[in-house]
């Protein structure tokens, strides 16, 4: 007998708990208490949101001629793009490595005076042969210097 009644009470709160469920469609306030809730900022990215990239960090270069090459490379690229941005963070010792065999394979005549926009434009080409879901538009050079071995 109390196992019945337990079991028609359960039926009852099911049958009323959807009752007060189907009257409840599209309503954005909760069915029991009043209390507001805190609100949440969702902050969305704007799509022209361009962070740049430098995550290769400073590279040391050992040059033909014993001197060292102290570079840092930095690109633009939207942070929206997030299988871009996942696929250049992959490919940072890629990069890292293309810029480092170009310089070091550069002869002797071409160390005293580096073409920087030549230089620039062959390691983006570079790098977007190497990438397949986006492409870099420019790249940056920052602290290109040359120490001489002595």
């Amino acid at each position: 007998m109390a196992l019945l009644s337990i079991a028609c009470l359960l039926i009852l709160l099911i049958v009323i708990g959807t009752i007060a469920g189907l009257f409840h469609i599209g309503k954005s306030e909760p069915l029991i208490g009043s209390r507001s809730l805190p609100q949440i900022q969702h902050t969305q990215l704007n799509p022209s949101d361009i962070r740049v990239f430098s995550e290769m960090g400073r590279l040391r270069i050992p040059l033909i001629n014993s001197s060292i090459l102290i570079l840092s490379i930095s690109f633009p690229y939207s942070a929206d793009d997030t299988a871009f941005t996942e696929e250049i963070l992959a490919k940072v010792s890629d990069f890292r490595t293309i810029a480092s065999g170009y310089f070091s394979s550069l002869p002797e005549t071409r160390l005293i005076q580096i073409d920087e926009d030549a230089a620039k434009q062959e390691i983006l080409r570079r790098f977007n042969d190497s990438l397949r879901l986006g492409r870099i538009e420019v790249l940056y050079f920052n602290d290109l210097m040359v120490i001489e071995s002595y």
